[in-house]
């Protein structure tokens, strides 16, 4: 699954074009590395997203086509937050 597709379909970034805006303006990295939005994500990566002063990191523990809000945060696990 795509980057930006996985960012709104785990519900970490609201929009896809939010999403894909991000991964332009290298808010976005996976596994150390700034990424674009049509990098494929896979179970274990570990994106960082920085919201300003904030950077959250997660790994992924699932890549699913769609998640009901309730079933979105088990996509992921939380590394650690500033």
């Amino acid at each position: 699954m795509r980057l930006d597709k996985y960012l709104k379909v785990s519900r970490l970034i609201k929009r896809r074009t939010v999403a894909n805006e991000a991964c332009d303006n290298e808010r976005v990295s996976v596994n150390g590395r700034p990424q674009r939005a049509s990098y494929d994500v896979k179970v274990g990566d570990r994106i960082a997203i920085r919201f300003g002063e904030r950077t959250v990191t997660v790994e992924v523990l699932a890549v699913n086509e769609t998640a009901a809000k309730a079933d979105a945060p088990a996509m992921y696990r939380e590394i650690a937050g500033d």
